[in-house]
């Protein structure tokens, strides 16, 4: 490999991540902060959902959260992802459609004040659809993360956060950088 190239690809490559993080709503993101502290102090459930390289996103929110969060700050967060149980959700897809791999966990999971935390770098896969159109439907909010044009997730969140860049591996690598980005601010004013 041409390291002159690599080198120039690399600085292109997070000039693009910086730029994209740059443009995004931070009026949305305060709102996303204060709505999970909130979450976090009312001792409601934070679920957190998304498909493929969004699923290991959202699994990483629960072991920084229960673990880094409430060792920095005390503050014991209820977070579960409905991205991490493989038997759970090959069973609904087997048995009823993947389309409703995250809202048939959350019928069963979710109380009152809860919220959703939904990754999704296109914003329109049909499992995503079904859990907005769930959360709206029973007053759950969400805070929907999202990439590419934004799709239904980010005109149906209640708090969307929007990365507008086409490039799955700068979307992925914005909304986890956002997430600890939320992380670390919550554990900086709230020690």
């Amino acid at each position: 490999m041409n390291n002159y190239k690599l080198k120039k690809f690399h600085k292109n490559y997070i000039n693009d991540l910086t730029e994209s993080l740059n443009n995004i709503d931070f009026k949305n993101v305060d709102k996303a902060c204060n709505l999970i502290l909130k979450t976090i102090n009312l001792e409601n459930n934070i679920f957190v959902c998304g498909n493929g390289g969004s699923a290991a996103i959202a699994n990483h929110y629960v072991c920084d959260y229960l673990k880094y969060f409430r060792e920095k700050t005390k503050k014991k967060p209820r977070i579960i992802s409905l991205s991490n149980s493989i038997e759970t959700i090959t069973a609904i897809s087997n048995d009823k459609d993947y389309k409703h791999i995250f809202s048939y966990q959350i019928e069963s999971l979710y109380k009152k004040d809860d919220i959703i935390i939904i990754i999704s770098s296109s914003g329109n896969s049909k499992n995503i659809r079904e859990i907005v159109k769930f959360s709206k439907k029973n007053k759950l909010k969400t805070i929907g993360f999202s990439g590419f044009k934004g799709g239904y997730l980010k005109k149906n969140s209640t708090i969307p956060i929007h990365i507008n860049i086409n490039n799955y591996g700068l979307v992925e690598d914005a909304h986890h950088i956002l997430m600890h980005l939320l992380m670390q601010y919550l554990i900086k004013n709230n020690k």
